[in-house]
């Protein structure tokens, strides 16, 4: 019994020397300090020096590209507004002008309509189909009582005195979230088109005008040369043959300045004329 009570002793003895070293030495494991930046291998290193450097450049050249991209978008759009023959306008939600086109300038007779209010644009101009209703109106009914597109025609006078008839279509601009970024307003200038309308009526009553004088002359120049082909008096038919030369001349004046002669038109007209008189 006393040599097993000192053999289990012993044993346990070395068992808790043994537990002993195996916590110190978890203990100085666990209480190294963790590598610094320093101690990592050089290749390493340059690894992820590389990487950190590409994705800078992949970044600059993303960032380049949107430019280019936002420059063109920019200058196409630009090169399409200088190029219209109508001009727009393009209202913030403030109801200032933000954008505007050479055309418009011209119409409107402004140098630089940016920053101004419809009111200061159109200065009381009467949309024609009303009487009352203002142009200022309809711009301010888009952006800021939700209303939709319109389109009305006005008399419109430019600072310089100049009278001119206008056609105005004001549309909303939205953005993406349906949010309303401003109304853009194309002006058409229907002064040309109202006085080709104005020549054409005109020019359609000369023509009737024309119309009546030339059957008159046929008739006269007709019954001219019916007593002419009846008469066996020499000097009758030198009076009649007159008349006849007489009426055509006053005809050819009367309607030379109407007609548009084509090339060689007249040169044949001469020698018509010639003919019959001879």
């Amino acid at each position: 019994m006393f040599v097993s009570s000192g053999s289990a002793f012993l044993l346990g003895l070395i068992f808790m020397r043994h537990l002993r070293r195996n916590l110190d030495e978890d203990f100085n494991i666990s209480s190294e300090p963790a590598p610094s930046l320093e101690a990592l291998p050089l290749h390493i290193y340059n690894t992820v020096i590389q990487q950190l450097k590409q994705q800078k450049h992949e970044l600059q050249v993303q960032n380049q590209a949107e430019q280019r991209r936002a420059r063109t978008t920019e200058n196409f759009s630009q090169a399409v507004l200088s190029n219209l023959s109508s001009g727009v306008l393009v209202f913030g939600p403030n109801g200032l002008v933000k954008q505007s086109n050479p055309a418009a300038k011209e119409i409107l007779g402004f140098a630089s309509p940016s920053g101004m209010s419809a009111e200061d644009i159109f200065r009381g101009t009467v949309v024609s189909s009303t009487g009352e209703t203002h142009v200022a109106d309809r711009v301010h009914s888009v952006l800021h009582e939700d209303g939709g597109r319109c389109q009305v025609e006005a008399d419109y006078t430019t600072p310089g005195g100049e009278k001119r008839r206008i056609a105005v279509t004001v549309s909303p601009v939205p953005s993406i979230d349906g949010s309303l970024l401003g109304a853009a307003c194309m002006i058409s200038d229907l002064s040309q088109f109202e006085q080709i309308r104005q020549q054409q009526e005109l020019r359609g009553e000369i023509s009737a005008e024309m119309a009546l004088e030339l059957r008159t002359s046929l008739t006269t120049i007709s019954g001219y040369a019916q007593q002419l082909a009846g008469s066996r008096d020499p000097e009758l038919a030198r009076q009649l043959a007159a008349d006849i030369a007489n009426e055509a001349a006053h005809l050819d004046r009367s309607i030379g300045g109407f007609l548009v002669e084509k090339p060689g038109m007249k040169s044949k007209t001469a020698q018509a004329g010639s003919t019959g008189r001879s």
